[in-house]
């Protein structure tokens, strides 16, 4: 145990690192675990688009919008989520399925959504990236 003691004091900063790296995992696994109810393989989200019940919200940014995108689906930046909010409003009571590139800005526009209070969220697991892994069709503008 003082060997531990006296390797902490030696390298504190390697230490704290380490620390820092896990608390960092911990987050993203959270963060991963808690939208994982609502995450939607690329083949549920094409029978939702099929269905024509569901909205899907590129939270990108435009040039990435316009390089490849969803057929149908709005562009809605997650930087500029809030300022937008009123474009939505409207669908409240619909499926709204939010996708990036593959996930990380996804899960931050549905937090922002649901403290709206949206209710019936989804993602693509695997963003845009999985969606063309998968060969399914983007269009571009």
């Amino acid at each position: 145990m003082s060997q531990v003691i006296e390797f902490i004091g030696n390298h504190t900063l390697l230490f704290v690192a380490f620390f820092m790296t896990l608390g960092m995992l911990v987050y993203t696994e959270y963060m991963r675990i808690s939208s994982a109810n609502t995450a939607l393989t690329p083949y549920d989200a094409t029978q939702k688009m099929n269905e024509g019940n569901a909205i899907f919200l590129d939270v990108r940014n435009e040039s990435e919008y316009k390089g490849g995108h969803l057929l149908n689906s709005r562009s809605m930046p997650v930087n500029n989520l809030a300022e937008r909010m009123h474009e939505i409003d409207k669908y409240k009571d619909k499926e709204i399925v939010v996708y990036c590139d593959n996930g990380m800005r996804t899960s931050r526009a549905i937090a922002k959504l649901k403290k709206s209070g949206f209710t019936q969220l989804f993602s693509i697991a695997g963003g845009l990236v999985a969606w063309e892994k998968a060969n399914l069709p983007t269009v571009s503008k």
